[in-house]
């Protein structure tokens, strides 16, 4: 009787632990972990698009150039809140990069709105547009840090549930797909904005 209890317990063991070995427990978690943080990613969007109207608010009058700018960021803006990506799409490539182009076109314009500061002093002296502009630029750099480990989550994800053995659990139990990471579709993002400041 002892002998067979104890190969009852040894089999249940090995039972145990190559079900903790095949993904049951680590391709749920790492999806939640992917969730989470596209959920910080809208979260510093969301801050983002919060910000513009205030920033339109405290620019008016400033400059015709400044008025083209902000018109195009809160076109931009309107855009880019008109596109939703819930958890559920993060394995749609086609709505990440909807996604993706819309909030770039709010990036682009806020880069422009920001360099044309320097040649206006009269705004530069504006308390308030300088503690919104910080805010602005504390934005972006948020932004940036959610998407990056948004896609360090997704790369976690995606190696699990690829990888021996989590495989097994991820494709048998819970018919995983791979997530797709944030991409930046900025054309010409690696070449600062030039500003044209001389008046007609």
């Amino acid at each position: 009787m002892t002998f067979i209890t104890m190969l009852r317990g040894a089999f249940a063991a090995l039972a145990a632990l190559s079900l903790a070995a095949c993904g049951i427990n680590t391709v749920p978690a790492a999806e939640e972990e992917a969730k989470a943080k596209w959920a910080d990613v809208e979260a510093q969007f969301q801050r983002r698009a919060n910000l513009i109207p205030n920033l339109a608010e405290v620019t008016k009058g400033a400059g015709e150039n400044e008025r083209t700018i902000l018109s195009q960021v809160t076109e931009a803006r309107a855009k880019a809140t008109s596109v939703n990506v819930t958890a559920n799409d993060l394995t749609d490539p086609a709505k990440m990069e909807q996604f993706a182009a819309a909030q770039s076109q709010i990036g682009a314009g806020i880069g422009r709105l920001l360099a044309s500061v320097e040649a206006y002093p009269t705004i530069q002296s504006n308390q308030n547009y300088l503690a919104l502009q910080s805010q602005l630029e504390g934005t972006e750099n948020r932004i940036a840090v959610a998407i990056r480990d948004y896609n360090e989550a997704v790369r976690k994800y995606n190696t699990t549930i690829r990888t021996f053995p989590d495989i097994i659990g991820a494709k048998v139990i819970h018919g995983a797909e791979p997530m797709v990471p944030y991409k930046s579709v900025t054309e010409g993002a690696e070449a600062a904005p030039s500003l044209d400041m001389t008046s007609n």
